[in-house]
């Protein structure tokens, strides 16, 4: 549009924002309100003729409105004062309060953040310690300030969260919280049937909300997809996805009917329609999802009209690129004149009481902010990172020490000959199956699940037999889709399960990332270890396999696993080593509520000898279940050796070990092998003191060149003031890994390790 023919601004609109123009428009509807009254309706009864909604349930809904509301405007005022540090806001999605106030507090909500209004409204739900109401205004204004008294993150991030209502805090909500939400639906009915004792009754379902932009990212229809899939088989799903639909993402539009045309016609997403702007409308047919969904234990789609009034967030002004005439159209349709109509009309309110009820619940939203400012905020690093990453050192030993279900173990391997610990050595494949059967035994809350799994028992046949012994209501195949198998633990673990999924292949995991870095491993953080996502991820990967391969088999690539803040990796390299550290993950997950992955070195499955063929040296005898791995502790290898030590793990533990005797022979070093097995967060004291008696120091990385765990030895050297040594780095290419023998030209070799060595000489 020409400035030519842009309309003048209207009078009212000059001088003001957004925030104000919304704020006159309500005062100003309701003084010039001119419509017929009708009897006022008693508490009961029908809030206006042929409404679902009752007058007492309006008058507490228009509350909520108005609180959500209130909370917007409180922060656009007070961002620019410093005081508050978020204003995306809830403005015309305030028809959200109907879906908590027709659901229950024990039905777990996965919230977007247009949210005010429902959690105004589920506050209701439950009272607080002292007998009355919760207060979601002061609730609210702490989130808003990044108050450490922020009772849902601590003052971490401004989230919709409480631990009592079960709202899990969701900070991303662009679609990444879709599949933990199925995940959690699934959960219900899979606690039922094997006998878990669940936090939340057996009929709950749970609220996931979104946008309509939200809808079209690929994290959502793999949610949607998974829904369908589930539906399809007949098992219950009771996931309510609420598309709140406003009809922009930012700046971009919905097209028109697009998400009833997308969503209404799939037969296994069963679609409701809402009119999320008009209570007295709405609230019916809102009504009617829920109750279906409850009802049938199906996924189901509610369709919620929305409106967005005011921009995305503060700094959006949209007078810069939207038409005053669709400026002025979007707030005509503003849901809190439909619902101060609706007050007006039935006679629950005179044109008085209600600006008075409008006007004091401003001055409550600006009273808690003031008083939410005063309070103490985070000021230290070591306050910031307290949930990030608890570690309970003993009480972790102790878990994993702990001797489980010795009857379950006999009827399990089937005498006490035959128990693992009274076998012959066994290569790691053999010993990490044992130990899955072991914890299995102990944990019956333990579920195995991933990409041919079950009956086949992993495409290793790592965990042949488990679902023979277990059964399909704790050892399942999925879809293939990594996105849902992290999705699926996360709701496991939410319902206080112990999920033990798997990746089949560590290239697959970058499909699915964030539901791990944004997701998983961030809710400690971002609930101040309120929420936990309890989780072993089993992952098969790195490099070396012959007569197979290519990147997608041979991927090296870790450095998406060392960027996730407060997620533990371990990496055997031999099989009791393997049994020792699945012990001490299951224990961490179990006390201090962490999330791991188990990298299993594929080329290292089937191991057996190391230095000739036939001499076993690669076997393993298997650790009794009351021992267990301190996490961060390593292996060392000839430990009084100091002419050269090579800190390596995964396959470089054998290469190197068989390098080192070359080395021997050449140089008449004594080389000292360090396997670190635990890669993130790496024990940089560990490494320090191994370096310390160290004359040469050879780091063997079989990952890539670039952000590869050796950069982190190198660095943990040198910050101990041990960076002088002669030290050389052996490590992978930064390249894709090709097919068949030329793999083994981009990946460090035995040679390559002789030859770093002749370096240092």
């Amino acid at each position: 549009m020409s400035s030519a023919a842009t309309p003048p601004i209207p009078a009212r609109m000059k001088g003001l924002n957004r925030a104000e123009i919304c704020d006159q428009n309500f005062i100003e509807f309701v003084r010039e309100w001119n419509g017929r009254t009708v009897a006022r309706p008693a508490p009961g009864e029908a809030v206006i003729e042929g409404s679902a909604l009752d007058a007492h349930s309006f008058v507490e809904l228009l509350e909520s409105q108005l609180i959500s509301r209130h909370l917007d405007l409180m922060a656009r005022v007070l961002r620019v004062q410093n005081k508050v540090f978020y204003t995306i806001g809830s403005s015309g999605h305030e028809g959200n309060a109907m879906v908590a106030r027709l659901t229950r507090h024990t039905d777990p909500a996965f919230l977007h953040y247009r949210s005010g209004a429902f959690m105004a409204e589920r506050f209701r739900k439950l009272p607080g310690t002292d007998g009355k109401p919760r207060d979601p205004i002061m609730d609210s204004a702490l989130s808003f300030a990044a108050s450490s008294e922020d009772p849902a993150s601590g003052g971490r991030h401004k989230v919709w969260g409480s631990k009592p209502l079960w709202v899990l805090p969701q900070t991303s909500t662009i679609a990444s919280h879709l599949p933990k939400a199925l995940g959690t639906a699934v959960a219900i009915e899979q606690a039922r049937r094997i006998g878990h004792a669940s936090p939340i009754p057996e009929d709950s379902i749970v609220i996931c909300s979104f946008g309509d932009a939200s809808s079209n990212h690929a994290t959502a229809q793999t949610a949607f997809n998974a829904a369908a899939w589930t539906s399809y088989q007949k098992l219950p799903a009771p996931v309510l996805f609420v598309c709140e639909d406003n009809g922009i993402g930012i700046s971009v539009k919905t097209p028109g009917g697009w998400i009833e045309r997308n969503f209404s016609r799939r037969e296994d997403l069963d679609y409701f329609y809402a009119d999320g702007l008009d209570l007295a409308t709405g609230y019916g047919q809102v009504q009617a999802a829920v109750e279906h969904c409850r009802r049938s234990r199906r996924p189901t789609f509610l369709h919620l009209r929305t409106t967005r009034i005011m921009g995305h967030a503060g700094t959006d002004f949209e007078i810069e690129w939207r038409p005053i005439e669709e400026l002025v159209a979007v707030e005509a349709g503003d849901p809190l004149l439909r619902s101060a109509a609706i007050a007006l009309e039935s006679g629950l309110y005179s044109k008085d009481s209600l600006l008075a009820l409008y006007e004091q619940i401003r001055v409550k939203c600006f009273a808690a902010a003031d008083a939410a400012d005063r309070t103490p905020k985070l000021t230290s690093l070591d306050d910031v990172i307290a949930p990030l990453a608890p570690y309970s050192p003993e009480k972790v030993m102790a878990e994993a020490t702990r001797i489980g279900n010795e009857d379950k173990r006999l009827q399990v391997f089937g005498s006490a000959e035959k128990l693992p610990e009274a076998q012959p050595p066994r290569h790691l494949a053999i010993q990490i199956n044992n130990a899955l059967h072991d914890l299995f035994c102990k944990y019956p809350e333990a579920l195995l699940f991933g990409e041919d799994v079950a009956q086949k028992g992993g495409v290793y046949t790592v965990t042949k037999g488990l679902h023979k012994a277990f059964k399909n209501s704790r050892v399942f195949n999925t879809l293939l889709d990594e996105t849902i198998i992290l999705g699926l633990a996360q709701g496991y673990a939410n319902l206080g399960m112990l999920p033990v999924p798997e990746i089949q292949y560590l290239a697959y995991f970058h499909n699915a990332c964030d539901q791990l870095r944004g997701e998983a491993a961030s809710l400690q953080f971002f609930s101040n270890d309120q929420y936990r996502n309890p989780m072993v991820v089993r992952m098969a990967g790195l490099g070396y396999q012959r007569g197979f391969g290519g990147h997608f088999h041979n991927d090296n690539s870790i450095t998406a696993l060392r960027d996730i803040p407060g997620l533990v990796v371990g990496c055997p390299s031999r099989g009791d080593d393997a049994a020792t550290m699945l012990r001490t993950l299951a224990a961490l997950a179990k006390v201090d509520g962490r999330v791991s992955i188990f990298l299993e070195p594929i080329a290292l499955y089937m191991t057996k000898d190391l230095y000739e063929a036939g001499d076993g040296g690669w076997l393993t005898t298997y650790p009794p279940p009351e021992q267990a791995m301190v996490l961060g502790e390593g292996r060392v290898y000839s430990p009084e050796a100091d002419d050269l030590v090579i800190f390596t793990y995964g396959n470089g533990v054998p290469m190197s070990l068989r390098a080192g005797r070359d080395i021997e022979a050449v140089h008449g070093w004594k080389v000292r092998v360090v396997d670190l097995r635990w890669l993130v967060p790496l024990n940089e004291q560990y490494i320090a003191e191994q370096a310390r008696s160290a004359r040469r120091i050879l780091i063997v990385d079989e990952g890539r060149h670039s952000a590869g765990v050796g950069e982190g030895v190198i660095t943990a050297i040198a910050e101990a003031g041990f960076g002088g040594r002669p030290f050389q780095r052996v490590v992978g290419v930064d390249t894709y890994t090709p097919l068949a023998g030329a793999a083994l030209l981009v990946l460090p070799g035995e040679a390559d390790i002789v030859q770093a060595a002749g370096r240092l000489a």
